[in-house]
């Protein structure tokens, strides 16, 4: 399956839930959600492999805001079932990854992959505020 196909794919089920989503200039699928800008990132040597991102979310201004960052985001994804929240140059990231047997199989999981993203972000943020008032 080609990239194409699997953005067509991912494409047309978030138009059938009512986003609004586009193919960017890699070929990955971008839409918004409450504000936020997530991607479906496309891998097309491994069509099985889901990933989704909220990439940016927390911009990073200082080496000691970086520390805690780490911090922040190694316990958001402890306390989070399936989401990852990483520090990724001078920004946080928060994804959740997944392989299924066919690549909109992820249909089933679509509702459930984007509240655990939000609930990793909203933990990272929580103890973000909790490491800055220590």
């Amino acid at each position: 399956m080609t990239k194409g196909e699997l953005a067509g794919i991912y494409s047309d089920f978030l138009t059938r839930q009512g986003f609004r989503p586009e193919i960017d200039k890699d070929g990955d699928v971008k839409f918004y959600f409450e504000g936020g800008l997530y991607y479906i990132l496309i891998s097309e040597k491994d069509p099985e492999f889901f990933r989704l991102v909220y990439p940016n979310f927390w911009e990073i201004e200082n080496d000691q805001e970086k520390m805690k960052a780490t911090i922040a985001a190694s316990f958001a994804t402890a306390d989070t079932k399936v989401a990852k929240v990483f520090v990724l140059r001078d920004n946080v990231w928060a994804s959740v990854e997944s392989f299924f047997e066919s690549p909109d199989h992820f249909m089933g999981v679509f509702k459930r992959s984007m509240s655990a993203l939000r609930t990793a972000v909203s933990t990272f943020r929580d103890n973000m505020k909790e490491l800055s008032n220590a």
